[in-house]
């Protein structure tokens, strides 16, 4: 595996490049070593401005260009699952992050050696601990301490999506309904109220639940709301007094975090509603020129983001974004997690046609 000392060669293809980023051990909150590779690799470029926040570098064109295009991509893995070193097997290349998400670094990192004159100015972005709790994120601490690093007119999440365009994202939404009764022994159940049975009603207005389907920009948002945990009693000889059904509301990006808290409320009216997480959606700005001229560059296909990704924080800065990466998101931290070689060539190409 490449050691902390390794310098990245910038002039490597995709594969080979992405091979020596996945051989640099980078699991979330240890990314040092590879922030300092990437800063260091990009600092031997002179039409690049390099800066550096903590683990976050951020690299951009300064040309005067109409408009700024910025691509992101984070540095950290899920726990390595004795998937490193990396390993080629024909078109394959296998190990941890390949598909999640240092094929989509490598191909950021190759643009930005190389486009010493594109179209646009642009700003490459690599930041830490994505893959961990929303607090230590690196991309919100550099749009909380550095907002003006991220301005751009339209944004690239290299996510891995297949090769294909992934607008916006799901707001998520997780609340806690809170059902009591009264304790009693079981064998005298008469004597006390089952909260856990009050949870029937509950499971029945979601079963009953028509959840909205919502077309925005051409693509077609699939809300959801769910049960996700029930806990409750006491004892095997207990009646219990409480029990908490916890609920799951992936909602269209067209909804606001006030919408969509006012509906989980209006779905359980009567209930004691809790809302226990948070995060708005992200419009997928495919109507925007730059939108639709990266929707052309890239093959004119696109479906909606199922899940919610970091398009959301630069919809919060007011920057359209969608998700495009070269791995295939149902590989993403696997144990055999691997991406397409020609995958990574294809990306590449593609993005450096609409950029250059």
């Amino acid at each position: 595996m490449s050691s902390p000392h390794t310098p990245l060669d910038l002039t490597l293809d995709g594969g080979a490049l992405t091979a020596r980023l996945v051989d640099f051990p980078s699991v979330s909150g240890d990314e040092q070593a590879l922030a300092d590779a990437v800063e260091s690799a990009l600092r031997a470029h002179s039409h690049l401005t390099v800066d550096r926040f903590g683990n976050n570098v951020v690299a951009r064109t300064n040309l005067g260009r109409a408009e700024r295009v910025l691509l992101a991509g984070h540095l950290d893995t899920v726990p390595i699952a004795d998937n490193l070193p990396s390993r080629i097997e024909g078109d394959l290349l296998y190990g941890c992050g390949t598909s999640d998400m240092k094929s989509g670094v490598a191909v950021q990192l190759r643009l930005a050696a190389t486009l010493t004159e594109p179209g646009h100015d642009l700003t490459f972005v690599f930041y830490d601990c994505e893959e961990i709790e929303a607090s230590r994120n690196g991309l919100g601490h550099l749009a909380k301490a550095h907002p003006d690093w991220l301005k751009a007119d339209f944004a690239v999440l290299m996510e891995p999506s297949g090769g294909m365009v992934e607008g916006g994202c799901q707001g998520t939404l997780r609340a806690q309904i809170r059902l009591t009764g009264t304790r009693a022994h079981s064998a005298r159940s008469w004597l006390g109220d089952n909260a856990i049975h009050h949870a029937a009603e509950v499971l029945g207005r979601l079963a009953a639940y028509e959840p909205q389907r919502v077309v925005i920009d051409g693509l077609e948002y699939r809300e959801g709301l769910n049960a996700v945990r029930i806990d409750g009693g006491v004892a095997g000889n207990v009646i219990p007094d409480e029990c908490v059904v916890t609920v799951n509301f992936r909602y269209a990006p067209n909804r606001s975090t006030e919408d969509a808290e006012a509906h989980v409320r209006e779905v359980f009216d009567g209930f004691e509603v809790t809302v226990t997480d948070h995060a708005p959606g992200a419009l997928p700005g495919l109507s925007q020129p730059a939108a639709q001229a990266f929707l052309a560059a890239t093959g004119g296909q696109a479906r909606a983001k199922f899940g919610w990704t970091d398009v959301a924080r630069f919809s919060a800065l007011g920057v359209p974004a969608v998700n495009y990466g070269p791995g295939d998101p149902n590989l993403a931290h696997k144990r055999d997690e691997h991406c397409s070689l020609s995958a990574i060539a294809e990306c590449e190409e593609r993005l450096r046609a609409w950029l250059g």
